[in-house]
């Protein structure tokens, strides 16, 4: 089969097909043939280096949706023919879901959205999971304010959205050129990148990373939400300081995507690049302004 790998690190040029033998499902596992993946800032970090791995091939892509073709031993409630969604977690792996089969635990996958295309729904494993479990580490009651850094990314925006659904009262920080998008999706307030919010609020959700400046936007005792482990600020004015790190969980993805198929989760695709041209697609990760999902068909 064809995989997009890495055997040097770099910029985009270093993105190459492989071809490679087809992996098998071990016990517990499942083999999922590809119709779409998700292409993600993190891909764009271990191409240049930034988890290690030198001297290896490897693999690319954390999201996938696609059709089981094949199950292990002791896989329960799956079989092959199911249409799925799944997270494929770790950076320094031989094999991601840029490939045209990947082998997941029967436990990073969950039965697709129906409502979507898989190309839509190949976006939502890994930004939807690093939105909920942010939103979770915020312990904010229903009432409570809480400032959305990036707001208009794809963990940004996935975030307002559970955020609102919450009962959390969101302002977006974002280009002002996203007011719109963002108001769209429950944010009630708003704050153009550069600025401060009028006032300090419960809660942040730190998804552009912007660490100590953010920190700042919060009330003594509240609590600051990052989504890089190990990038936080440190904590001051007795505010909580979290740092959320995705798992690959399937009972919560199937969470998110009955929102999805309830109508209450959007999900926005920026652009799609067939896999043989996945170098061209990295290219495209590192553009300014990209809004939505970067995807990989198969």
């Amino acid at each position: 089969m064809s995989a997009a790998v890495v055997s040097a690190f770099g910029g985009p040029e270093q993105v190459v097909l492989a071809e490679v033998p087809i992996p098998r499902p071990a016990a517990g596992q499942l083999r999922v043939k590809v119709a779409a993946a998700g292409l993600n800032p993190v891909d764009g970090a271990v191409r240049a280096g930034v988890f290690g791995g030198a001297g290896q091939r490897l693999g690319l892509g954390w999201e996938v949706a696609g059709e089981i073709d094949e199950v292990g031993a002791d896989v329960t409630g799956l079989r092959a023919g199911d249409r799925v969604v799944g997270l494929h977690h770790g950076a320094v792996k031989p094999l991601g879901t840029h490939a045209q089969y990947v082998v997941l635990d029967a436990t990073a996958v969950a039965a697709a959205p129906t409502t979507v295309d898989a190309v839509a729904a190949a976006g939502l494993p890994l930004g939807g999971l690093t939105a909920a479990r942010a939103v979770d580490l915020l312990g904010l009651a229903p009432g409570s304010s809480v400032l959305i850094t990036g707001a208009a990314g794809v963990v940004g925006a996935l975030a307002v959205q559970l955020a609102a659904r919450a009962g959390l009262v969101v302002t977006a920080l974002a280009g002002a050129e996203d007011e719109e998008l963002v108001r769209s999706l429950g944010a009630t307030g708003f704050v153009p990148r550069g600025a401060a919010p009028a006032g300090p609020v419960d809660g942040v959700l730190d998804a552009a990373v912007l660490g100590a400046d953010a920190l700042g936007f919060v009330r003594d005792g509240g609590v600051y939400v990052g989504l890089i482990p190990n990038h936080a600020p440190a904590p001051e004015r007795g505010i909580r300081v979290e740092e959320q790190e995705v798992a690959a969980d399937g009972a919560h993805l199937a969470r998110l995507v009955a929102l999805v198929d309830a109508g209450a989760l959007t999900l926005r695709v920026a652009q799609t690049f067939p896999l043989a041209e996945a170098a061209k697609a990295h290219a495209q990760l590192g553009t300014p302004g990209v809004r939505g999902r970067i995807i990989l068909t198969v």
